[in-house]
């Protein structure tokens, strides 16, 4: 993904009536402070709150050394910045993030080809961002080569996304697709295995075969994935439930879907 560039002037805090840096997202936390500052990106400017601890300190120090813009707000105003999210003392305001195109999926799915078997998270109809941002999390943790979704109902790239994937919404590449069944049309003609979760299936994520070219697709709780991306896979999977609930969220689910990939990749080496 590609930070956009950011418009000049500033506007006004929706609904807060503060003055925040126009065109840039809210990204709060220290941890994913500190993942833009590992991989050598830097916010443009930083609201730190008043009396910050030693380590806060530490981590504000690295940011204006690349020429970060730091003003220091009392805690009151982080909250009502956040709406009470855990800014941790520090709210970073950074380029917006924008998802990758579809030309970019094919082009790199054709290098990662003569290299390795491609794995894919496919989200349709997932509209909550804690949920999009847990997803992101674990597709980086399980190396994932990218996450796809559609353009139409589909979770923002915005600032709670961020904070809920601790980094991993900078460096997963997110592609954005017009039509999602077409999409995994291509996607099978090109070699990429496509497995759908749903808890009817008859066979477990446990029973597949997840070692070469696979795109997993996860659909939104409680509908499931639509018709006609049910229709695109190749086959469908399940979570085995031994207890009373019939299903887990689709964040759980994906880690669990996800590592289960990485578990037969790693045997299969």
């Amino acid at each position: 993904m590609k930070p956009a560039s950011p418009r000049r002037g500033a506007r006004s805090h929706s609904g807060a009536g503060l003055k925040t840096p126009d065109g840039l997202d809210q990204v709060y936390g220290m941890h994913a402070l500190q993942s833009q500052l590992d991989r050598g990106e830097a916010p443009r400017e930083l609201w730190v709150q008043q009396g910050a601890g030693s380590r806060l300190k530490e981590i504000v120090a690295q940011a204006q050394s690349r020429g970060a813009r730091v003003k220091e707000q009392p805690r009151d105003l982080l909250d009502q910045l956040t709406q009470g999210a855990a800014h941790q003392g520090v709210v970073a305001f950074c380029p917006p993030l924008v998802p990758e195109g579809e030309e970019s999926l094919w082009l790199k799915l054709r290098a990662w080809q003569s290299t390795t078997a491609p794995l894919f998270l496919i989200l349709d109809g997932v509209t909550d961002v804690h949920n999009f941002g847990a997803c992101l999390r674990s597709a980086d943790a399980a190396g994932a080569h990218g996450v796809i979704v559609a353009k139409d109902k589909a979770a923002p790239l915005n600032a709670t996304v961020r904070k809920v994937a601790c980094g991993a919404a900078e460096v997963v590449p997110v592609y954005q697709v017009t039509n999602l069944a077409r999409t995994l049309g291509k996607l099978k003609d090109a070699g990429v295995w496509i497995t759908g979760t749903a808890g009817e299936a008859e066979a477990s994520v446990f029973e597949i075969d997840m070692t070469g070219p696979i795109a997993l697709v996860m659909g939104a709780e409680g509908k499931g994935m639509r018709r006609l991306t049910r229709e695109a896979c190749d086959s469908l999977a399940k979570l085995p439930m031994a207890g009373e609930v019939s299903s887990l969220n689709v964040s759980v689910a994906t880690g669990i879907c996800l590592f289960e990939a990485v578990r037969q990749r790693q045997l299969a080496s």
